[in-house]
């Protein structure tokens, strides 16, 4: 049913349809009721009349024509009595005539009574194909009494036509085979001379105020469905054109959406759209761990760089970076220049120490990956790759949106957001500095060393910074381009297996070039 109401209202004419051809089979099976009526009528009042008219035409030929015959005197029954003072007519004459009168009373009755052995003074008898068949039959079948029906008329006007056969008495026998003008000698009693039809004609539309007050019903209710309909077509338009209005509004909501969701955090994004955050001015506290990057010596390694080649590096940086943190359920607080600002523990978060475990396990993941983009930016001519430093640091920080009711900002403020800045300065190109209470949380996942405790510009108490120790996974301290003659060794933080090696490369390079 859901799915015949979907379709329904999407094609809302099919259900005008539906409902003009609902009234219209209502009037055509009342008329089919009115016919079927109507026939049966006039089926039982044709053989009601001609039961009457056979029993009339009896009646006369045993009580007055039997008695005349068998009376001496000078009454006479003839055919032509019309032009013999004192005679009656015979039972054939009083059919023809009375079938005459009826028709005269009464023009939807018909009355014939036919033979095809008439007398001779008489006109023959145009008899019509049905009444021949019956004649035909009955003589075939001399006891059949049935009455044979014909039906005909057309959609407006019914007729039904009833035959019953014409059996000749003993004193119709006498009379036809002493008459000097019949046309038969040899008729015996139960032959059938004809038959007597009987034909009623009623036109339907008169049997119509009958029904009356049904009519009355259907043309009120049709006039009433007519107008529902009509009224449902137009709400189904108003309807489709809302909905089509609604679905290009949906469509451009969920374009502007998409956009706007580039410049938000995923679970910022999600947080607003699920109606979880409010677009007010209003901040919480909170325990976050605050994650601050940027690029050693950035200024110095771009200025070599035309603005295109710049930009589409850093792109590609913030783009691999952001995909790391977004893994890992980091909400990114900003890009400021070359820096990346994120933090966890809001809007969704893990509890504090499993926030801090995240915060460490996507800086060594970043790390990672920035080695391995090394050796590539290096094979693609970059001389000074992109290397990061990385301060963590776990505390509370006020979070939620700041600025004013025309343009907000959602980010963190306070002193445990500066340290993770500070701790970022201390950190050598490649590594991770964090404080104590994040070491404490994930010292599980990685090995640190402590560093001499120092004091911070804007924060008051002295930290003690925790150095990650890591081995790279790559080693890319020493690399040789495969076009031009170039070796480049990186000297930060090198170890004597390390410069052993440089050696070995030089003293390989030097006597390939002597051998050049």
């Amino acid at each position: 049913m859901e799915r015949i109401g979907k379709i329904l209202m999407t094609h809302p004419s099919w259900v005008l349809g539906l409902v003009f051809l609902a009234l219209l089979g209502l009037p055509l099976a009342l008329w089919r009721d009115m016919d079927a009526l109507s026939h049966r009528a006039m089926e039982r009042q044709s053989r009601s009349m001609n039961a009457v008219l056979t029993a009339v035409r009896g009646y006369y030929a045993e009580n007055v024509i039997d008695r005349i015959l068998h009376h001496d005197g000078n009454t006479q029954a003839l055919h032509n009595y019309a032009q013999t003072p004192g005679a009656v007519p015979i039972p054939a004459t009083l059919s023809l005539e009375l079938g005459a009168k009826l028709a005269d009373a009464d023009t939807s009755v018909t009355y014939r009574f036919v033979s095809d052995f008439p007398f001779t003074n008489r006109a023959p008898h145009e008899l019509t194909s049905f009444e021949t068949h019956a004649i035909d039959t009955f003589r075939a079948a001399p006891e059949m009494g049935e009455i044979l029906n014909e039906e005909g008329g057309s959609f407006l006007d019914h007729s039904v036509t009833v035959a019953t056969p014409i059996r000749m008495t003993e004193a119709c026998v006498a009379c036809h085979n002493s008459h000097p003008e019949s046309t038969k000698f040899d008729w015996a009693e139960g032959d059938v001379r004809g038959v007597q039809v009987v034909t009623i004609h009623q036109p339907i539309a008169q049997n119509i105020w009958t029904f009356r007050w049904l009519l009355t019903y259907l043309v009120l209710a049709g006039g009433g469905g007519i107008l529902f309909a009509m009224m449902q077509f137009r709400l189904a338009r108003n309807f489709a054109t809302i909905n089509d209005e609604l679905s290009a509004n949906n469509n451009f909501l969920a374009d502007v959406s998409a956009k706007v969701s580039k410049y938000l955090e995923p679970q910022v994004y999600k947080s607003i759209f699920a109606g979880e955050r409010d677009v007010s001015l209003t901040t919480e506290r909170k325990k976050l761990t605050v994650f601050f990057s940027d690029i050693k010596d950035f200024t110095a390694t771009t200025e070599r760089m035309q603005p295109e080649e710049l930009t589409a590096l850093l792109n590609e940086y913030f783009t691999e970076m952001s995909r790391i943190a977004q893994d890992h359920g980091a909400t990114i607080d900003k890009f400021i220049g070359d820096a990346i600002v994120a933090f966890f523990g809001d809007p969704s978060t893990a509890g504090p120490a499993e926030d801090a475990r995240a915060c460490v396990r996507m800086a060594l993941a970043m790390q990672d990956r920035l080695e391995e983009l090394e050796t590539v930016w290096r094979q693609n001519g970059l001389e000074h790759p992109f290397r990061a430093r990385m301060g963590l640091n776990t505390g509370y920080c006020n979070v939620g949106n700041f600025g004013s009711d025309m343009r907000m900002d959602y980010t963190i403020i306070g002193a445990e957001a500066n340290l993770a800045a500070r701790l970022e300065s201390i950190a050598e190109p490649g590594g991770i500095v964090m404080s104590y209470e994040t070491f404490a949380h994930a010292h599980d996942l990685i090995e640190a060393e402590p560093l001499a405790p120092q004091r911070f510009k804007g924060i008051s108490r002295e930290i003690t910074p925790y150095r990650v120790i890591r081995e790279p996974k790559s080693n890319v301290a020493i690399s040789t381009h495969k076009d031009g003659d170039m070796l480049v060794v990186d000297l930060q933080g090198i170890d004597p297996s390390t410069r052993e090696a440089i050696a070995r490369a030089v003293n390989a390079e030097l006597a390939r070039q002597s051998g050049d």
